[in-house]
């Protein structure tokens, strides 16, 4: 399995506002918190499998 990498949401207007809102009125801790349990969630969706390897490798190298 590959990971889309191409855009893939309806309306990433809507979804980047919806995590900008749900960022509002936190902390800087907080939101680091926030972002790590949504990372967790995320990575549970995708499994243990090919895929999460491949996002790793993604996420590290767009930095």
């Amino acid at each position: 399995m590959s990971l889309i990498v191409t855009p893939n949401l309806r309306d990433p207007d809507a979804a980047y506002a919806a995590l900008l809102a749900a960022h509002k009125g936190l902390g800087e801790a907080e939101s680091n918190a926030l972002n790590a349990r949504l990372v967790l969630i995320l990575m549970n969706h995708l499994g243990d499998g090919p895929a999460f390897g491949e996002a790793l490798r993604l996420a590290r190298d767009a930095g």
